[in-house]
């Protein structure tokens, strides 16, 4: 265990403790926009620990950069990971992104494949024709055999809730 997980670990701990009306959302959307990350994880937490997508796909980002956390892959896979497995396709495509680049994943083209693809199927404007591009480029790195795996297990995922 290295000691940014050990870090990370009581992070989310003193998070977990924190008073359940810790913050709502919108509160938690303010900290970030004063780049408050410390402030954004005290609200984020609480409400990402109850099941929060939004929530548990911002803590993934905080971790994949280390904004008032100590960066940590493992950790941002977790959360992008619960956010995905709900819908929510920013974290959908994060998670694409981590499984390509092996980033606290065991690095997996046909699994980032498929979380692009779920993304993009639920994106919209620019964002849409961004991550096409970046599906399409992991899509290249695929055999023929690999990318119909992939568009199979896009085509058989289904969201779980967490509330």
């Amino acid at each position: 265990m290295t000691v940014r997980t050990i870090i990370g670990a009581v992070f989310l701990a003193l998070v977990a403790l924190a008073p359940a009306n810790a913050g709502s959302f919108q509160d938690g959307m303010t900290a970030l926009g004063r780049n408050d990350y410390v402030a954004a994880g005290r609200v984020f937490g609480p409400l990402a620990e109850r099941g929060d997508d939004r929530a548990q796909a911002i803590l993934g980002y905080m971790f994949a950069n280390g904004r008032g956390v100590p960066q940590n892959y493992i950790e941002a896979a977790n959360w992008y990971r619960r956010a995905s497995e709900q819908g929510n396709p920013t974290a959908q495509y994060n998670l694409g992104l981590i499984y390509d680049k092996g980033q606290g994943v065991t690095q997996d083209y046909v699994e980032a494949f498929k979380w692009l693809d779920l993304a993009v199927g639920r994106a919209s404007g620019r964002a849409r024709e961004d991550w096409t591009r970046i599906r399409d480029a992991v899509a290249s790195k695929l055999t023929l055999v690999q990318l119909t795996e992939g568009q199979r297990r896009a085509l058989e995922w289904r969201p779980l809730r967490e509330r």
